[in-house]
Parts: structure tokens; sequence; C-alpha cells
């Protein structure tokens, strides 16, 4: 597996090099916001590390870039620590935040979680199974989901939450219970992060996220995907 990290920093992005070698992944380094959007579309990249802070364009901006043609994992590194600087890079399609400094192991867990859930979600080699909620189908074997036959993009966390919520269509599931079926960690203070979700879902599989059909609050309690 191939890693990105990208950081304008040599020494940061060497240092992180250093210690996904040492796991066993291979390591490319990109310095600037359209190095790592060439990197990304030139090379066969299994997850990517984006600092925020980058020259040329940065790294929130590189992110959106990126995902207007691939769904690849992706963590970002930021030295900020306010909830909404996380919040921007979570929606512009980030699927985890790690602040800096941070300690070099917790960056190598999240590595693992995040790429362990992307390759379970491509490993299925039997038949598809499809689970669906009226117009609402998601092809797990594909990871492909529609709206009434029409495609949507989602992040391989978008897509872990609504696999998880629509193979238990019907049912209630609290923000701390999505959190730890999604990230396999302890909820600590998930809010945040299971909401900019959430909210992101709904605007690529409503139609009116306001008025949602499918993925429904249920307040005070949690989210659902409605059962159809």
């Amino acid at each position: 597996m191939t890693v990105l990290v990208c950081d304008d920093d040599r020494e940061i992005a060497e240092a992180i090099g250093i210690y996904l070698r040492h796991e066993g992944y291979d390591v490319l380094a990109a310095h600037t916001g359209p190095e790592a959007v060439a990197a990304a579309r030139d090379h066969n990249i299994s997850l990517i590390i984006m600092d925020v802070m980058m020259p040329g364009f940065d790294g929130i901006r590189a992110t959106l870039r990126i995902r207007e043609g691939s769904n690849v994992p992706i963590l970002m590194l930021s030295a900020k620590s306010e909830d909404t600087d996380k919040i921007i890079g979570l929606r512009m399609g980030a699927d985890d935040y790690l602040t800096k400094p941070f300690n070099p192991l917790e960056l190598i867990a999240r590595v693992k979680s995040l790429l362990r859930r992307y390759t379970q979600l491509g490993a299925q080699d039997v038949a598809p199974e499809v689970y669906r909620s009226g117009g609402l189908a998601l092809d797990i074997g594909s990871r492909t989901v529609t709206v009434d036959g029409e495609p949507v993009r989602l992040t391989p966390v978008e897509l872990k939450i609504l696999t998880f919520l629509l193979a238990n269509a019907g049912r209630v599931y609290s923000i701390g219970q999505i959190y730890e079926n999604v990230w396999d960690e302890p909820a600590y203070s998930p809010e945040n992060t299971v909401a900019v979700h959430i909210r992101r879902i709904r605007e690529k599989i409503e139609i009116d996220p306001k008025n949602p059909k499918y993925l429904k609050v249920v307040w005070g309690i949690g989210y659902k995907i409605e059962k159809i």
C-alpha cells in the first residue's frame, strides 16, 4: 500500500515517512497543494495524509479537488485545534483529523484504522449484497450508492456510516453508537465529527436535506435510515 504524505515542512514529511515505512507502507511525498493533487491523480494511492497549511493552495482546497475524482481515505493534519477548522476539513471530504503536535503511534493507529475500514468495504468477492430503502440503494460489492438510479459519490467514512445505518434500516442509533461502529474506537467526544458526516451524506442523498426522506434525526436519541 502507498501512502501520500502532503506537508510543506519537508522534515515533518520525512519523519512521517520513516514511521510509515517502518510499518511496511510505501511512501510518496508532496509539499504543495498542486503537487498533492497531481500525485493523487497520477499514482495508485491507498491513503493520503494532508496538512492544512501548504503553498500553492492549502490542504482543504487540495482535498476538495482530490474528492472530485477519488474516494481515497484522507487524514488531515493541522496545527490548529479549533473545532471550526476540523469541521471545514471534514466537510471538504477528509475522513479523519489529527492535530499537531501528534504522537506518532496515534498517527499510525489512525492510518491503520482508515485503511482497514476502506479495504473491508472493498473486500467482497462474493455476489454483491444490496441494501435498499425506497429509491436509495447501496451495493456492498461495488461500493456504489444510487438514489433513484443516479450515482452518488461518497467518501469511505460516509459510505461506512451509510452502510451501517442502511443495513439496520428502521433502527435508531445514538451518535456514540455510530462513532464506535464506524471508527472502531471509544466515543469520547464524537458529536461534531458524526454530525458533519451526517450533514454531508444528507446533502448527497436527499433532494431536500432540510426535510430528509431517508436519513432522519430522532431528536434526543440519534439517527436512522427510514425503512421504506
